[in-house]
């Protein structure tokens, strides 16, 4: 009898014990409360219990809400409004415990493919254990959590809390513990092309040991190449004052990425730059 009353009681106790408990529920409902406007939680408490069910699927396996579950949800019911009557000046903060130039590029880059290019860093700051970033624009929205979450996976970063502090300021908590940049990695003996660009060149290197670039006689392309590690620390920079059309790039202990310009201004590329890239040591 005592083994068996030992078996239902492990088995309740297994059963229920990644259930959310009474408390649990509560730090769900205040996240829901924090990225929703007072007056629209009291008049759809009824609507969003019943599409917060069940509860338990909010919630991550180490206990902690899933901010953008969340979020989603209460956009899929329109419950969520990130739109205002007209302009108005936002702010929002990023802030991560990884590298700050790191997280600046993923993040600058992210902001980009989504449409904000006309933003000012506000603040920036950096302790022991986090770094923050700032930045203030004027929108007729909010910035979308759900895609610009989309947006960090393909660097291989998360938002894991989403903090509303008002309708027009917003804080993003972003995990990039395996974050990379999204850029195309180039492959031993397999020519990539660098199509005629505004921006700069980033590339991962990580798999190849030298480049060959190839430049046609009608680029005027004066090299400048800074390299990267994976951490995205610059490592070296090379600048070549003179017009060139054939260069071979050695990567060094560490190089991970490498950003690839011009000294004077990328209209001086006109046609493709050819990589050749190889995983043999330079003689």
């Amino acid at each position: 009898m005592v083994k068996i009353f030992l078996f239902f009681a492990l088995f309740f106790s297994l059963s229920y014990a990644d259930k959310p408990t009474a408390v649990d529920n509560e730090l769900l409902i205040k996240k829901i409360k924090n990225l929703i406007n007072p007056s629209t939680f009291t008049k759809d408490k009824a609507y969003i219990d019943v599409i917060f069910s069940p509860k338990e699927d909010y919630f991550r396996s180490d206990g902690s809400v899933n901010t953008i579950k969340v979020i989603q949800t209460l956009k899929d019911n329109g419950v969520l409004n990130l739109f205002f009557k007209k302009p108005r000046d936002i702010s929002v903060t990023f802030k991560t415990g990884g590298e700050p130039q790191f997280f600046v590029k993923i993040m600058s880059d992210s902001l980009q493919n989504i449409g904000y290019y006309r933003y000012v860093t506000s603040e920036s700051k950096l302790s022991e254990s986090e770094f923050s970033w700032k930045i203030s624009l004027t929108s007729e929205y909010a910035a979308d959590p759900i895609i610009l979450n989309q947006e960090l996976k393909k660097s291989k970063c998360e938002i894991v809390d989403v903090i509303r502090e008002n309708e027009t300021d917003w804080v993003y908590v972003i995990d990039m513990k395996n974050a990379k940049l999204d850029v195309s990695v180039l492959e031993d003996a397999k020519e990539f092309r660098l199509k005629r660009s505004l921006y700069s060149y980033w590339i991962d290197v990580s798999k190849i040991n030298n480049i060959h670039i190839s430049s046609s006689a009608r680029n005027d392309w004066y090299p400048y190449i800074a390299y990267y590690d994976k951490s995205l620390r610059l490592l070296k920079v090379t600048k070549i004052d003179t017009k060139k059309t054939n260069l071979t790039l050695e990567m060094g202990s560490g190089t991970h990425y490498i950003k690839i310009s011009d000294i004077y201004t990328l209209k001086n590329i006109k046609d493709d730059l050819v990589l050749m890239p190889t995983t043999k040591k330079s003689d």
